[in-house]
């Protein structure tokens, strides 16, 4: 009786167990069904896009509560959260406005430590002039995969969004990245509609011309691989911000684009710029007032006008630069290669300064100090000027089309400490009709051979005590120790 009991009870758990075993298999089955749904690529219905890529249903026009982002386990960190625009409401067929999809994808990332706001690849999101602001959860990252559009005429950009396309504001510990570009369409601001229609528009500033990406007041920011074509003006701009990497970007715009520099620098410190390809219709690399610990290495530059620290000074206002190192950079057919320029009647100071082993091919103006600066026919004489001193050429190598070395300091604040070692440039045609010979004036420092051609060997002054005491005197008054 007792054995027949113990077989009852092995054999009921044997039955409990097994169910247990199908039930929990079954769960897990429709638990895998259901991740597997969530994880499939966003389907898009077909429909005609003006790029030809399939875009949504029109029909589906009509916002909606945006899905909850999905977990992304590819080049992203395994807890990464993508928010893709196209799940808020994006078309991506380059002719729908996208600003609203991608201000929404950029405030829900914003609350999420870690997150990705996603252009995906195949599709043209055309945005108009949007902020993006922060303070935001750290490491937010915004992969560009696909091609961003600026507004194309004029006429489209609303007043408020003239000085920029495409704005961070307070954004720390921030990265963009991706395969993908963003086009300005910049053509149409570079001609002469262009500049009638900001000239009856904005009487008072006519000059003003949207930048295509700017940060102001960022802080441990990565811009890296991506593209940035056709701005209207500067391409990307830095603004009162700290700890920036900038790493292998293309940037690209016609030479005949006005005003169009690469990469401008302004009351921004501790900059590393490195590895990237920059053609455009002014500076690649533009360093302004208020900026220090700067490093720009390994960029190839051309066309435009080269590697600049300035305009400084301009409307007798304080400019002060320090700590800025410039190497190994390649240029072919700029109007520069590696330039200081100030106004007259600035105050202030650029010191320590290094260029060093720079490559020149068919540059008018390889190394040049100009305090004359002027950017109209007529510049009024001035006495105050911004003091330049510390500043170190070293390596500069390759050919010339106008004038090799051209160090115009002015007249009554003398550039002090300038150090002119390996300098070897050559005419770069045999037919060559410009200045041979060297320009130093009111330039005191030391040269060192080899020195090609010869002139620069006796191109700088000796420094005295009260040289040093002038330069000194001017930079002072105006910029911390």
């Amino acid at each position: 009786m007792k054995s027949i009991r113990n077989s009852a009870v092995r054999f009921f758990l044997f039955v409990g167990v097994a169910i247990f075993i199908v039930t929990f298999a079954m769960i897990s089955v429709e638990a895998r069904k259901h991740h597997n749904s969530r994880n499939k690529p966003h389907k898009h219905l077909k429909g005609k896009g003006s790029n030809g890529h399939n875009a949504p249903d029109p029909a589906e026009n009509i916002p909606a509560p945006a899905p909850p982002p999905l977990p992304y386990h590819g080049s992203y960190p395994a807890r990464s959260i993508i928010f893709d625009v196209l799940s808020f409401g994006a078309k991506g067929d380059g002719v729908s406005d996208d600003s609203k999809a991608l201000l929404a994808a950029w405030k829900a990332a914003c609350k999420v430590s870690g997150a990705v706001v996603e252009i995906p690849a195949k599709f043209e999101f055309l945005i108009k002039p949007i902020t993006l602001q922060g303070p935001c959860m750290p490491h937010l990252v915004l992969e560009i995969d696909g091609i961003l559009l600026a507004p194309p005429q004029p006429g489209a950009w609303p007043k408020s969004g003239l000085f920029q396309w495409l704005n961070f504001k307070w954004v720390h510990d921030f990265t963009i990245q991706g395969t993908g570009k963003l086009d300005g369409q910049g053509s149409a601001w570079w001609g002469p509609s262009g500049v009638y229609y900001i000239q009856k528009r904005f009487k008072h500033n006519p000059d003003m011309k949207p930048t295509a990406l700017r940060f102001y007041d960022s802080h441990n920011v990565t811009v890296r691989d991506i593209k940035i074509m056709n701005s209207p003006q500067c391409h990307l701009k830095f603004d009162s911000s700290s700890g920036i990497k900038v790493n292998n970007i293309t940037i690209n715009s016609p030479e005949s684009s006005p005003n169009t520099d690469g990469i401008h620098l302004q009351n921004t410190k501790d900059v590393e710029i490195q590895h990237s390809n920059i053609g455009c219709g002014d500076d690649c690399v533009s360093i302004q007032t208020g900026c220090s610990n700067i490093h720009v290495h390994h960029i190839n530059c051309g066309p435009g006008h080269g590697i600049s620290l300035g305009g400084l000074g301009k409307d007798k206002s304080a400019a002060c630069v320090s700590d800025i190192v410039v190497e190994k950079i390649s240029l072919q057919n700029t109007l520069s290669g590696v330039r200081i320029k100030t106004w007259q009647g600035g105050i202030g100071s650029v010191k320590n300064v290094t260029f060093s082993d720079i490559e020149v091919s068919d540059v008018k103006y390889p190394v040049i100090i100009d305090q004359f600066y002027c950017d109209k026919k007529i510049c009024k004489n001035q006495t105050d000027a911004v003091a330049i001193s510390g500043v170190k050429y070293d390596r500069i190598i390759g050919s010339y089309s106008v004038q090799p070395l051209h160090l115009a300091c002015s007249n009554d604040v003398p550039c002090t400490d300038v150090d002119l070692i390996d300098i070897q440039l050559k005419p770069s045609s045999d037919g060559f009709l410009g200045f041979r010979q060297a320009l130093c004036w009111n330039s005191y420092g030391k040269s060192q051979a080899p020195l090609l051609p010869s002139s620069i060997d006796y191109c700088l002054r000796s420094e005295s005590g009260s040289v040093k005491r002038i330069a000194r005197s001017h930079a002072e008054h105006s910029c911390p120790s």
